[in-house]
């Protein structure tokens, strides 16, 4: 996906980049996600999946078998992915409202501590 198209994404999408960005360093499970954003597994799920695909987020499986639960798949974003949520992350207001601006803190490499 190109950065400059983000202007064109729903508002669900829109409010799990937001989410991420929060903390775009850290891996996030869905249902985290879904918690923050208010947002259904249906809907939830595929957005995360089409954001893989568009390169603007990472997904890979959570290391070792948790006691009592299945592995989750985890997400954080990637640079482009920081890049298309600080453009995103301005909330359309209504006249004479303001708005907060969210600014996502820039990751460090992967692997990197």
């Amino acid at each position: 996906m190109m950065v400059d198209r983000s202007k064109h994404l729903s508002a669900q999408t829109r409010s799990v980049l937001v989410a991420l960005a929060a903390e775009p360093g850290r891996q996030r499970h869905g249902y985290e996600l879904a918690k923050e954003t208010g947002l259904k597994s249906g809907t939830l799920y595929p957005i995360l999946i089409r954001l893989a695909e568009r390169g603007l987020v990472g997904a890979c499986w959570e290391e070792g078998q948790p006691a009592g639960r299945p592995r989750r798949h985890l997400y954080r974003l990637t640079e482009q992915g920081v890049l298309a949520a600080s453009l995103v992350a301005q909330p359309v207001s209504a006249p004479g409202r303001s708005v907060a601006r969210v600014r996502p803190r820039r990751i460090a490499p992967e692997g990197a501590s």
